[in-house]
């Protein structure tokens, strides 16, 4: 499925559960969904399974979000207790869509525990008490870690929530993070569960090579367990010469909600820095210029003075930037009051970190020892960490780092098979039903849509026309032959949703608002000629299968799905090209191959 697939059922208000392999774009679907709901004043609650993934999101902990905490069920003592916390009743209550991040860490029962929460609260006895839920993960990754004293833990999709909650699963297959075949090919051997003498071998390649980089920034070192990375980091800052400033944590609060903060929280209780110590920021900090995972050099640091550091050179910033770094607080509150609070510098030393902390991260450079690894998955977060193969070495592998768990082998393809069907549906969809569920959604959740659908009347956005004035910049740029790129920079969005864009207006017709398939035959030349044949020669191919197939003939003259075609092409031609192949040949939703004739 396409990140615009994903982000049309989402905006849908279905329950969705958005997976697919690491650098498949999970989260950035979920950010654009952030930001449209926050466009429309809708009450968004962002949390994650962890207080490590929390950070990524911008969000907290689901744990504390719902007011469960540490609990693994709760009593009718528990939830009578949790209605007397009033901040925690209000946001569960005002909120309409709750997103968990990196639900493979996330406890079965935490989710039923939840559910029962949302349903008390919100006094509603529909699945999570009529709240629109989104899970975000890969099952694949780092899965549920079991404590003492907690009942057998599994996935998430072994509760009862999941299965009451009917999620549309959204399993997205195009990768962004990686650029490397060689790379892509050794981590899907790993997600399916049969790693060959091939891949082993690219593998094996990769063993003790010394990275190409400068002193500054060398490969970010992966290691399975907190000594390995702590030696590393205290041997490389023993190595810098120079003065060494430390700064203590400091806190206030009970002792147990402020040793929970404290194991969530990626700042060290003693943080020890020299000028050029290599450091990684811990927190997201917009405004000040980095985010959880910017590295950088540290440039000035001393007593009561302030950290400085450069950063690595991004896209924006080649050169880098120099960047003040402040104190930062991580707080427990309740009803306004503030329970727990640590402070303290959002860095840490950055030689080397743990695969665990590395999850969500994307790193140009790594040098990985998974001699120890002990967790199914652990071996692929790590590998997928890297966007090439050429920026990979291992210090060291075991046989358990190549290895999955078992039951995520056979419940992915239960997922494929659920995502497939959700692809069909939306695929499938007349464009004006699809926007009509859409603007009824935002109608129940958004006070401020709700208001101007009465203020404009009955006639609000009855039909395709209303959508299509939407995309009028797209029209309008397509009309003076931009490129796809030059028109995605313009508006400042994906190559992939102007792609989308066209295709909904080649659907709707230039009688509409819309394009003809002759507005867009410029477009040809952005594809290479031999791609451009390959895919004819597949769509063709996919088309006649349909045909020959016990498919209602309503079906049989639908586009052919994206997934079916990408499965006969090579691995080097992107689900992009095939998207733009298809709509320039003419094969849109409304149930025909249209020509220009057809368009008018």
């Amino acid at each position: 499925m396409t990140q615009n697939q994903a982000l049309d059922i989402l905006k849908m208000g279905k329950n969705v559960f958005i997976t697919g392999p690491a650098g498949s774009g999970k989260t950035f679907v979920v950010n654009q969904y952030i930001r449209y709901l926050k466009e429309h004043g809708v009450a968004i609650g962002i949390t994650a399974s962890t207080g490590i993934a929390a950070t990524h999101m911008g969000g907290i902990t689901i744990h504390s979000w719902s007011g469960m905490g540490l609990k693994n069920n709760m009593s009718e003592y528990d939830l009578a207790d949790l209605l007397e916390r009033t901040q925690v009743v209000r946001r569960i209550k005002e909120a309409s869509v709750l997103i968990i991040d990196e639900v493979s860490m996330l406890h079965h029962f935490r989710l039923d525990t939840l559910n029962t929460i949302a349903q008390h609260v919100r006094k509603n006895k529909e699945p999570f008490g009529g709240l629109q839920i989104v899970l975000c993960g890969d099952f694949f990754q780092l899965p549920p870690i079991a404590k003492y004293g907690e009942p057998d833990t599994h996935f998430i999709y072994r509760s009862e929530a999941w299965r009451d909650g009917k999620f549309t699963v959204c399993y997205l297959h195009e990768n962004y993070r990686h650029i490397s075949d060689d790379i892509l090919f050794v981590l899907n051997e790993v997600r399916a569960g049969k790693v060959s003498d091939a891949a082993r071998s690219r593998l094996n390649g990769r063993r003790n090579i010394i990275q190409n980089s400068d002193s500054e920034f060398g490969p970010t070192r992966l290691f399975t367990h907190n000594v390995d990375v702590d030696k590393v980091n205290d041997l490389e800052l023993n190595k810098v010469q120079g003065h060494e400033s430390t700064y203590e944590m400091t806190s206030k609060g009970k002792k147990s909600l402020v040793d929970g903060l404290k194991k969530s929280c990626l700042a060290p209780t003693k943080l020890r820095l020299k000028k050029g110590a290599r450091v990684m920021c811990v927190k997201n900090n917009f405004d000040q210029g980095y985010v959880n995972g910017t590295l950088g050099v540290v440039v000035s640091c001393g007593y009561g003075i302030d950290p400085v550091i450069h950063t690595a050179s991004t896209p924006d910033f080649p050169s880098g930037r120099r960047v003040t770094i402040e104190l930062a607080d991580w707080t427990i509150e309740d009803d306004g009051r503030v329970l727990a609070k640590i402070t303290q510098y959002p860095l840490r030393l950055a030689w080397a970190i743990t695969v665990h902390k590395s999850q969500g991260m994307s790193l140009d450079s790594i040098e990985v020892d998974l001699s120890k690894a002990f967790e199914p998955g652990m071996g692929y977060v790590a590998l997928s960490r890297v966007r090439t193969l050429a920026g990979l070495s291992i210090i060291g592998i075991n046989e358990n780092a190549l290895k999955v768990h078992p039951e995520v082998l056979e419940y992915d393809k239960h997922l494929r098979e659920l995502s497939g069907k959700a692809e069909s549906v939306i695929e499938y969809t007349d464009t004006a039903e699809i926007i009509r569920t859409q603007e009824g959604f935002l109608a129940k959740v958004a006070p401020l849509h709700r208001i101007g659908r009465k203020a404009q009347g009955s006639n609000y956005n009855e039909g395709k026309p209303e959508k299509v004035s939407t995309f009028q910049r797209t029209v309008a740029l397509i009309q003076k032959q931009k490129s796809v790129l030059e028109i995605a920079k313009e508006r400042k969005k994906t190559i992939e949703t102007i792609i989308h864009h066209i295709e909904k207006l080649i659907e709707v017709g230039s009688d509409r608002g819309g394009l003809n398939l002759s507005d867009i035959s410029y477009l040809k030349k952005e594809i290479s000629p031999i791609h451009f044949l390959k895919i004819e020669k597949a769509l063709e191919e996919v088309s006649l299968e349909k045909n020959a197939s016990n498919d209602s003939d309503e079906n049989k003259s639908k586009p052919p799905l994206l997934s079916a075609i990408k499965r006969k092409v090579e691995p080097n031609i992107s689900f992009r090209e095939i998207q733009l192949v298809r709509v320039l040949l003419g094969y849109v939703k409304r149930g025909e191959r249209v020509s220009d004739s057809a368009s008018h």
